[in-house]
């Protein structure tokens, strides 16, 4: 008779999806607000330029954090799935093809960032370009990854609003992370649709920030910590 591995249980998904989500954490804050957060300046292409330049290996570094993020998201989006598929296997499932749609997006998203790379290397052909439509094409594309990104973050929120609902009607986890997630979708959404849609956003982006940061934080934060603090207690179904 054939050997056959035993699938895994509730209580090993949650804890790879509690790993999953705590690295996620550390290297999308890292990769986002202490690379790009600093190199990047809004307004000024030749200091943007020049900080890249003279910081090659720190924005190399970042998008190298971002490919791995991508990478644990589809570990947690499988983990997520097993661990939700015992209240209702098909939302499960819809959940993960939303955050699996959000980390194909991203993934796309991140080719600007190449391209940034390939417009600094220093390549002959560049040289039809004047200094000032060099920067121009640089702050295009960092504009371009941080549009694209928008785009995946609302399949993201999606994904949070179904996973809250999931967890809320969950017998083994608690309710009020269900409660949380659903809140930092709503906030996800609001702040990803006004950025398309609100002519005034960037007179009101600390604010709609807000609405997402603080929440997002909160809701995610502690289904990580609950994961991996409580889910080794998980009853197995």
């Amino acid at each position: 008779m054939a050997n056959r591995t035993a699938d895994i249980s509730l209580r090993e998904a949650a804890i790879v999806a509690g790993f999953g989500y705590l690295i996620i954490f550390i290297l999308g804050i890292s990769a986002n607000f202490f690379v790009l957060q600093n190199l990047i300046v809004p307004e000024d292409a030749a200091a943007t330029v020049n900080n890249i330049t003279t910081n090659e290996w720190q924005f190399r570094l970042g998008i190298l954090a971002f490919i791995i993020m991508v990478i644990f998201d589809v570990v947690v989006a499988w983990a997520l799935y097993v661990l939700l598929k015992p209240v209702n296997r098909s939302l499960s499932l819809l959940a993960a093809w939303f955050r699996l749609v959000n980390g194909t997006i991203f993934g796309i998203a991140l080719y600007n960032l190449f391209s940034v790379l390939q417009l600094l290397g220093g390549a002959s052909y560049l040289n039809v370009f004047e200094t000032g439509q060099l920067q121009a094409q640089v702050m295009l594309f960092l504009n371009a990854f941080n549009d694209t990104w928008l785009i995946g973050l609302i399949f993201f929120g999606i994904h949070l609003f179904i996973l809250g609902c999931l967890i809320f009607r969950s017998d083994y986890i608690p309710g009020i992370l269900g409660v949380l997630l659903i809140i930092a979708a709503l906030g996800y959404l609001i702040d990803s649709f006004a950025n398309f849609l609100f002519p005034g956003y960037a007179d009101y982006e600390t604010i709609f920030l807000l609405i997402v940061v603080v929440p997002g934080i909160i809701g995610e934060l502690s289904l990580t910590l609950w994961l991996l603090l409580k889910g080794a207690k998980i009853p197995n179904i």
